[in-house]
């Protein structure tokens, strides 16, 4: 199996501060450790970018989405960075968002609707061990009418480790037709590991349909006995419980190979939870 820098010298290098994208891009564009990155996808462009956190860094990735455009965006955190992302959608645009942190990580994202029929996706995975200390904050603000977004969270926490999730959906007034759905669940792998969890809504229109939900509970017990029942131990049932519990949230990436190569970081760092 490729590890994930070998997956990586195989984009392109988003070299500097700006990335623009013009038309389709087949390849994905890399980022490791930035400082400072603007991505500005013009009308109709379509790309995939990658950023992996390598390194205790601040970070700070801005996004523009013109008319139409689509972008898939996958941030991983292997170390304990503290990113800020911000990302601004026109009408018809289209973000897929994936981030995973394997690591203790502080990150942030402040999404905003501009255009009419712009539409985001956010998937999040936290796996948190030892005394580590996950963070993920999300505001997704429906800023004009006939917008959709849709976050689901999970986060898995062992040993001391604590784990902590603060989501915001904003719907201004007039914003009406807006479908906002934010979903966070999360698995606690011992005593005294703790995550916290705050989904909210803030709504200003009345022709909405707005969802959101949280859970903090331990492994399906149920589960776990029917795949000792066939032949595995309680730690590989364990392992698969929780693989496929994260697993859900990295396959949806889009890059294939990146996709498998995280899941191997995810596993890899199962066995210390």
């Amino acid at each position: 199996m490729e590890t994930i820098l070998d997956i990586i010298r195989r984009f392109r290098t988003a070299d500097g501060e700006v990335l623009r994208i013009a038309g389709v891009e087949a390849e994905p564009f890399v980022a490791v450790d930035p400082r400072k990155l603007r991505v500005e996808a013009a009308a109709g462009a379509s790309a995939q970018v990658v950023v992996l956190h390598t390194a205790p860094e601040m970070s700070e990735l801005r996004v523009e989405l013109a008319e139409g455009a689509h972008l898939e965006l996958t941030e991983l955190f292997t170390a304990e960075a503290f990113a800020e992302v911000y990302v601004t959608q026109a009408a018809h645009s289209r973000c897929r968002l994936t981030t995973v942190q394997l690591s203790s990580a502080n990150a942030s994202y402040r999404i905003d609707l501009d255009g009419a029929d712009a539409e985001n996706e956010l998937g999040g995975v936290f796996l948190a061990a030892g005394e580590e200390h996950c963070v993920l904050k999300l505001h997704t603000a429906h800023n004009v009418a006939d917008c959709r977004s849709n976050s689901y969270v999970k986060g898995v926490a062992g040993g001391c480790a604590v784990g902590e999730f603060c989501g915001m959906v904003y719907v201004a007034p007039d914003a009406q037709r807006t479908d906002a759905r934010q979903q966070s669940r999360n698995i606690l792998l011992s005593e005294t590991a703790r995550i916290t969890t705050q989904p909210q809504l803030e709504i200003y229109a009345d022709d909405v349909k707005c969802s959101h939900g949280a859970t903090v509970g331990q492994m399906d017990a149920e589960a776990i006995l029917y795949m000792r029942q066939r032949g595995l131990s309680e730690a590989q049932a364990r392992r698969l419980q929780i693989e496929g519990f994260v697993g859900d949230v990295v396959v949806r990436c889009g890059i294939e190979p990146l996709c498998g190569a995280i899941l191997e970081l995810a596993s890899a760092k199962m066995e210390k939870l």
